[in-house]
């Protein structure tokens, strides 16, 4: 693989942000064409090399940006999964922003993190880096805090993903209103996580707003636009799996695409993340892997 950390200004944050940006450069080969035309591709009778495909000017791959869970950053994806090596084996471009504990939306106290995820960074990705424009070659894949992000994003900017994967939802933005609006006005999250009620400001304001997901997510489906398809996956053993099955439930009754993996077993931890990074790149998103 090819693993680089990139960092840059963001107009939308004011600052500059590290991103992690991962290529599958094992597949691919350097030749010389010349020596290819000759016949004389480095291969002998004791020993063929498998021919791989080349670098090409203008190359694209298409791109799965990973969302990290609250209180990590850009690197511990990297870290504690194996995604890397996942992506590899699926022929996928990997972006992950570090996001901070933002809940990835466009924060009362000022910072607009769903502005930078959705807007900004898809063209600063495309444009720098050898990423897919296409939308049918985007997705949003998140854990933990990060699988409430991508769910946010799909819903908020169905044109950018083709497909969202949330492992793990339980934090931050949610189709469930009531259940959001009770946490904001909850002594846990105002003692505990200040935070929680600055990204998306007073409680009893929220209803409709631009953080009001089920206001959005309705709207979106009214308006006949194509929307993103969800694979929604949980632990049985999980904490949040309440919350997560309210989102399941939300999405059908507003007859999204969605589908619902219960990981038997598996808790909210890095053993359920790592699995599940894997089959949704193997197993649950439109990718070509060749």
């Amino acid at each position: 693989m090819g693993i680089l950390r990139f960092n840059y200004r963001s107009q939308m944050l004011g600052h500059y942000v590290d991103i992690t940006i991962v290529y599958p450069t094992d597949r691919y080969s350097f030749y010389d064409p010349e020596r290819e035309k000759k016949g004389i591709h480095e291969e002998s009778s004791d020993f063929k090399q498998p021919k791989k495909p080349v670098y090409e000017p203008g190359m694209k791959f298409q791109t799965v940006y990973l969302i990290h869970g609250g209180g990590d950053d850009d690197t511990l994806t990297y870290r504690y999964t194996n995604a890397e090596r996942y992506a590899q084996e699926n022929n996928v471009m990997l972006v992950t922003p570090n996001i901070t504990n933002s809940f990835g939306v466009d924060a009362m106290y000022g910072k607009k993190y769903q502005s930078f995820l959705a807007e900004e960074l898809p063209v600063v990705v495309q444009s720098l880096f050898a990423s897919s424009p296409a939308r049918e070659d985007n997705f949003i894949v998140g854990y933990a805090m990060g699988a409430n992000v991508a769910l946010g994003t799909a819903i908020l900017h169905p044109d950018k993903f083709a497909a969202c994967v949330d492992i793990s939802g339980g934090i931050g933005m949610t189709l469930a209103t009531d259940t959001l609006v009770r946490e904001l006005k909850s002594g846990h999250f105002m003692n505990f996580m200040p935070i929680y009620n600055s990204s998306f400001g007073p409680a009893d304001e929220l209803p409709g707003s631009p953080r009001d997901l089920y206001a959005v997510a309705k709207e979106k489906k009214a308006s006949g636009e194509t929307l993103s398809k969800f694979h929604i996956i949980c632990g049985s053993e999980e904490f949040i799996r309440a919350r997560v099955e309210d989102d399941v439930r939300i999405l059908k009754e507003l007859d999204y695409d969605v589908e619902y993996i219960l990981a038997e077993g598996y808790d909210h931890n890095y053993e359920m993340w790592d699995k599940y990074i894997n089959v949704a790149l193997s197993e649950l998103l439109p990718l070509k892997r060749g």
